[in-house]
């Protein structure tokens, strides 16, 4: 299975990123994981809504670029679906085991997604009914796409 992440920003914490690192050796053995990390477009004031949109449509624009042919794409969306871990693994399970597909999850920047990804998106994914930072949510997702592979190779790391 290839899974592709785009994530817009770099993580900046040095414990978040040996964090993400631990995580893709762990799921090594079970999918080819590329993370693709783009730049956060600046585009002045945070506190201006214009702004914000602006800085979400550039990224946006970014993030088009990088996606995959042939990708189901998913975008982390706290507006999204929810599913527990073991209804996530099987949703993992039935995109590796039947439809063969490349995966790629979006993570936006600290605005978000613009609405013109989300539309493209064929699922919008929510961990939470809570807000998490762009870097907590990489580090949920990985763990969460390990704990699913763990779930579907019957090991007890997810109990």
């Amino acid at each position: 299975m290839k899974i592709t992440i785009i994530q817009v920003g770099k993580t900046k914490a040095s414990s978040s990123r040996e964090i993400e690192q631990e995580y893709l050796k762990r799921l090594k053995p079970y999918a080819a994981i590329n993370v693709i990390t783009l730049k956060e477009a600046s585009t002045g004031s945070s506190a201006n809504p214009a702004s914000r949109e602006l800085s979400r449509q550039k990224e946006g624009l970014e993030i088009l670029k990088h996606i995959p042919k042939d990708s189901f794409i998913i975008a982390l969306d706290e507006h999204g679906k929810s599913m527990d871990s073991v209804e996530f693994a099987r949703f993992i399970g039935r995109k590796r085991d039947f439809e063969g597909a490349n995966v790629t999850f979006l993570i936006g920047g600290p605005y978000g997604l613009s609405q013109s990804i989300l539309t493209k998106t064929n699922l919008r994914l929510s961990f939470s009914a809570l807000t998490f930072t762009h870097e907590m949510i990489r580090i949920l997702l990985l763990e969460q796409l390990y704990r699913a592979f763990s779930i579907l190779a019957g090991k007890t790391y997810h109990y």
